[in-house]
């Protein structure tokens, strides 16, 4: 019997990663090309399709060999007829990504928002592959979210489950979003969201050395306020806190509702490891219910960048018709 394989595709502001899988999940090979966004990204599919079929042709692979293709989106996305209803770091309003990829590629393409298929790809061949139900995370940019219950991505029913960045955790005077709300978790908990607070932060006291690095460098990142922490600074140990209050909080209301096995933790932040998770799980042991807290783990993502891809190929693998 020959052996089938799967593409998954993941789709981002400024690179579009790109992936062959066996049938079993085992990776091929995987490569990327730069994301055009000109004439709001009118020309992206097209090149997607061109480098696809650049690589099978050097790995001497046809479209008849593949079950099928995933494709990983930022942005909210209608699950039945793979349009994606608005990309905001692409241009992409009501676009039929679908219909256009499967023509170009001669194959069925799956698409879905790029944290639930991140979630999936933790859980077919990362951090979750030994839970039927988890929650995944990711913190970069945003608060990226995607539920898998009962081995099986949440959607709702208008493909709108699992946006937990844009939960509401300041319901009075909080940041604006790009969501276009106020006050959620992604304003808080994010990268951005840290950075900001760190700026915040100083304005109010140049003692900290979180002040000194932003006169030496101009900027603050995310490394910058946890390697502070590491060394007792009052501000940026109180930014992680503040931080990790909210994720906590909005992580323990989320799973006393769906009582997942793993809690999984991805994007950039992640980074951090134990002094992350250390007072994220404080504030979660605080607000989940006993019995929530007693059968849930946290992990790290195990993925990393792959994780978007290997979803989209569990996609492909599941969903394809």
């Amino acid at each position: 019997m020959t052996e089938s394989y799967l593409l998954g595709i993941d789709v981002g502001g400024t690179s579009i990663k790109m992936a062959i899988f066996s049938n079993d999940g085992d990776l091929m090979e995987k490569w990327s090309i730069a994301t055009n966004k000109e004439k709001d990204g009118e020309y992206i599919l097209e090149d997607i399709s061109v480098s696809v079929k650049e690589k099978w042709q050097e790995m001497d692979l046809q479209a008849n060999q593949f079950i099928g293709a995933g494709v990983g989106v930022p942005g909210f996305v209608d699950i039945e007829h793979g349009t994606i209803d608005f990309a905001v770091n692409i241009g992409w309003r009501d676009y039929p990504i679908s219909s256009i990829l499967s023509q170009h590629l001669g194959l069925p393409v799956v698409v879905d928002n790029d944290a639930n298929l991140a979630a999936a790809g933790e859980y077919w061949r990362g951090a979750g592959v030994d839970a039927e139900d988890l929650i995944l995370l990711t913190l970069g940019t945003g608060v990226g979210g995607g539920i898998i219950v009962k081995g099986d991505i949440l959607h709702g029913v208008a493909g709108m489950a699992g946006e937990i960045g844009h939960v509401t955790m300041i319901p009075e005077a909080g940041s604006p979003c790009n969501c276009g709300k106020s006050g959620c978790l992604e304003t808080v908990a994010s990268a951005t969201g840290m950075v900001r607070m760190a700026r915040e932060t100083i304005e109010h006291n140049t003692n900290s050395r979180l002040y000194q690095i932003w006169q030496e460098n101009g900027e603050i990142t995310t490394k910058d306020i946890f390697a502070c922490a590491e060394n007792n600074d009052t501000e940026a140990v109180t930014i992680i806190n503040n931080a990790m209050y909210y994720l906590g909080l909005a992580t323990a209301n989320i799973a006393n509702v769906l009582n997942p096995e793993k809690i999984v933790i991805g994007g950039g932040v992640s980074g951090a490891g134990e002094d992350l998770l250390r007072p994220l799980r404080f504030y979660y042991d605080t607000y989940a219910l006993p019995k929530v807290k007693e059968h849930s783990t946290f992990a790290v993502a195990e993925l990393g960048n792959d994780a978007g891809v290997a979803g989209a190929a569990w996609a492909a693998k599941t969903k394809a018709k």
